[in-house]
């Protein structure tokens, strides 16, 4: 991971580093996806650009291709983790942004939320 795109004070780069342990889903040379600590529903992971970028508000059109492999990556990874296939299964994608949007760790994940309902949240 080059240097400027990694925050040493960010516990989502911590993990991606390895020095905080997480159980990881997928890891490919541009993204990290690992199981959330608190999750909301039987099936809850995060996925995060393995480059430190702090939301979706400092996006740009060169983060397009990242961003649509997540998009595109999610669904194959809901199956994977337990979520029932559409239309009568599914799952939700959340991406909190900034401190009014629930935002509360500054590196952009992306929730990948599903299983049968009802859920602790949402």
């Amino acid at each position: 991971m080059d240097t400027l795109s990694h925050d040493p004070n960010c516990i989502f780069c911590k993990i991606i580093a390895g020095q905080i342990p997480s159980k990881k889903v997928y890891e490919d040379e541009g993204i990290y996806a690992f199981h959330d600590i608190h999750p909301w529903a039987p099936v809850h992971f995060l996925m995060v650009p393995k480059e430190h970028i702090p939301s979706m508000a400092q996006l740009t059109p060169d983060h397009a291709p990242l961003l649509g492999r997540m998009m595109t990556l999610a669904p194959r990874l809901a199956l994977e983790q337990g979520c029932r296939p559409y239309p009568e299964g599914g799952f939700r994608i959340v991406i909190n942004t900034g401190l009014d949007g629930g935002q509360e760790v500054h590196h952009l994940h992306m929730h990948v939320i599903g299983g049968p309902r009802p859920w602790r949240k949402g």
